[in-house]
């Protein structure tokens, strides 16, 4: 397996020193990392659309070869800034994007096992990356960096005025040894806030989750309590859109409530959306905030240090609230579903969830049939 300080050193002395990018599991050692070399220029991005403006602009400045990092499911959003800016065809900026495969294809043609959400974009991410023209190199743990390869592609980004990319197969990494700061063990954990959160909602009222934990924390919920699932619409992919989703039912559905269960990490990715959904009158946005990119690995973001429900509030909505406990938030949440207008409400939460959590058993069209069928059934088509 390849170090990831080793790996990091290596684009260093070839004058890689700017690193942006949104957290991936495949990532996780080589964010940890770039977390804790303060001597390189590193931010977290919203998007990785976002992340590719920020390495656009290190270049202008400096002439030097900047990095992106992300999963492979975020190659939808550098497609714009790559052609409509990054291309030779444009302004021809040099970058490296370095790509977490997740639903990798193996060498022998097969489809490494993954969750739902990745098997359509593992199968076609070196397909993206040609229809772009992204030349990139395939990495694994079993061999070390190929360093002339990679000498051949950065080469190639600075003769071409193009970005390159390096793509990651599992287990690349080998384990950092450095772990997140602990949390604030005075705040409830992510799960227990969307317990509260069941204990209070109605048993005609639809759920909208995000995707990653918080999703399977829900359906997990749902067994413990003898629920079902029909009720709820798990967002497994599409990070940033559960709220939107949800503005779609509200909007489709007048006059009955929707909540939205969404994480900050997510709304930070798309937080334009905030401005459309506030103006559903439906719509219970609930944002559980843990300051972290806990699915992936833990890795903060910048909702850690901001009050997501000013930002709510200034976006439209007429309703926002901030709460640290469970008490409060169900008291919020009551009160929320008995006033009109859309409503916001942020909940400060530590890190942390269970080790055996596990994953629905349902596929995601079993959950959209029985979802549809539960809107129909309660409130008609």
């Amino acid at each position: 397996m390849i170090n990831p300080d080793d790996f990091i050193n290596a684009l260093v002395a070839r004058g890689l020193t700017f690193f942006s990018g949104v957290p991936d599991s495949l990532l996780k050692e080589l964010c940890l990392t770039l977390g804790a070399r303060h001597e390189l220029s590193h931010f977290t991005a919203s998007n990785e659309g976002a992340a590719t403006g920020m390495a656009i602009g290190h270049h202008l400045a400096t002439g030097q070869i900047p990095v992106v990092y992300l999963q492979n499911s975020g190659l939808g959003n550098v497609v714009n800034p790559v052609c409509s800016l990054a291309s030779s065809d444009v302004y021809g900026i040099p970058m490296l994007f370095i790509i977490g495969w997740r639903g990798e294809m193996l060498p022998e043609g097969t489809q490494r096992h993954d969750e739902p959400q990745h098997v359509m974009q593992g199968r076609v991410t070196l397909a993206q990356l040609d229809v772009l023209d992204i030349p990139y190199l395939v990495l694994d743990g079993d061999h070390p960096l190929p360093f002339e390869a990679l000498d051949k592609l950065l080469a190639q980004s600075r003769q071409c005025q193009h970005p390159v990319a390096l793509v990651i197969r599992k287990n690349t990494f080998a384990a950092s040894g450095l772990k997140q700061s602990a949390p604030d063990s005075t705040l409830p954990l992510r799960e227990e806030a969307v317990n509260a959160c069941l204990d209070v909602l109605p048993s005609d009222v639809p759920i909208v989750s995000t995707t990653g934990m918080l999703s399977r924390e829900l359906y997990e919920l749902r067994e413990q309590r003898n629920e079902g699932h029909a009720r709820d619409f798990l967002t497994v992919g599409g990070m940033g859109l559960a709220s939107q989703i949800a503005l779609g039912i509200g909007h489709s559905r007048l006059g009955h409530r929707v909540v939205c269960l969404d994480g900050d990490g997510a709304v930070l990715m798309h937080m334009g959306g905030l401005t459309n959904a506030a103006r559903v009158d439906e719509l219970v946005h609930v944002v559980i905030n843990n300051g972290a990119h806990e699915s992936v690995g833990g890795q903060p973001t910048a909702a850690g240090q901001l009050t997501l429900a000013e930002i709510a509030r200034t976006s439209g909505y007429p309703s926002v609230a901030t709460v640290d406990s469970l008490t409060e938030l169900k008291a919020v949440l009551q009160q929320a579903l008995t006033e009109e207008g859309s409503h916001f409400i942020e909940v400060r939460c530590r890190t942390g969830h269970r080790s055996a959590l596990g994953r629905p058993a349902t596929t995601p069209v079993q959950n959209r049939d029985g979802f549809m069928a539960f809107l129909t059934e309660r409130h008609g088509a």
